[in-house]
């Protein structure tokens, strides 16, 4: 009992108090005490024997299942929004390669509503949106915060007003990304809450930022879009900002993963880093 209280870094009352405990849950005498010391007795060498099988197999049961934690952590496949995914997303990567360097991500990126599809239907471990709505059946977190834009070629007539109200620029045919798009979503949204009963339609659809934004440089039409998709164009000049009076143009970039399952490892970890990165200065 000593040698044994010893190699466990406990007194020997309490290996004792733990052996009468075990005695008192099984219902036999596992151990023989006497003058000259403690010993098993036959009962209490089967079940040393027992336990002994017990323990092998739980520490098998415990080798697995770190196993496979290490290959779950090994590989990370998020889908992303494209403003997220062109904005934001690489350098929130490049901490979690700092963090986890054996860890491989694996990313698509899509519009918010297929990165909530990928994610429910078990193709991404996470997603990162843009919108005001997302599915019921996922959890989320807002990592930042963005600010849209409403853009105009330098030669337009908007260009030279100091604004423009929220039912003109429902009424006004833009330049947009594709339905399902998180900035379209969210614009629209936004002039229905600010009481536009009808809204124009498109004047031309893009799958790509850079499309858009080309095209409302070249007079196409005006567009809105992420403050982060349209700075450099704004400080270079080739696109001109225009406010909006009586239009709530600010949104939440959020995490997403299915409901009820929590964040571990890798998955976690990216979250984390998103959020603590900051919120996106309003414009």
């Amino acid at each position: 009992m000593g040698r044994a209280a010893a190699a466990h870094g406990v007194s020997q009352a309490a290996v004792s108090a733990r052996i009468r405990s075990l005695e008192r849950a099984i219902g036999v005498t596992v151990f023989e005490r006497s003058p000259r010391g403690t010993r098993l007795t036959t009962t209490g060498a089967l079940v040393a024997d027992w336990a002994r099988a017990a323990v092998d197999a739980a520490q098998s049961l415990e080798e697995g299942i770190a196993a496979l934690r290490d290959a779950d952590d090994a590989r990370l496949r998020v889908a992303a929004s494209f403003t997220v995914a062109e904005y934001l997303l690489p350098r929130w990567l490049i901490s979690l390669r700092t963090r986890r360097p054996d860890t491989s991500v694996a990313l698509s990126t899509h519009n918010s509503t297929d990165v909530a599809d990928d994610v429910l239907s078990g193709r991404a471990d996470l997603g990162f949106v843009e919108g005001p709505h997302h599915s019921p059946e996922l959890d989320e977190q807002v990592v930042a915060r963005d600010h849209l834009t409403l853009v105009v070629a330098p030669d337009h007539p908007w260009a030279r007003r100091r604004g423009v109200d929220a039912t003109r620029l429902a009424a006004t045919p833009l330049v947009t990304r594709e339905a399902g798009s998180g900035t379209r979503d969210h614009l629209e949204h936004a002039l229905r809450d600010a009481g536009a009963a009808v809204i124009a339609d498109p004047v031309l659809e893009l799958s790509s930022t850079t499309a858009i934004k080309n095209a409302a440089a070249d007079g196409v039409a005006p567009a809105v879009l992420s403050s982060l998709a349209v700075a450099g164009e704004l400080a270079s000049g080739t696109l001109v900002a225009v406010g909006v009076r009586g239009l709530a143009l600010h949104r939440d970039l959020a995490a997403v993963w299915p409901r009820g399952r929590p964040l571990t490892g890798p998955a976690r970890d990216l979250v984390e880093l998103a959020h603590r990165s900051g919120t996106t200065p309003r414009r």
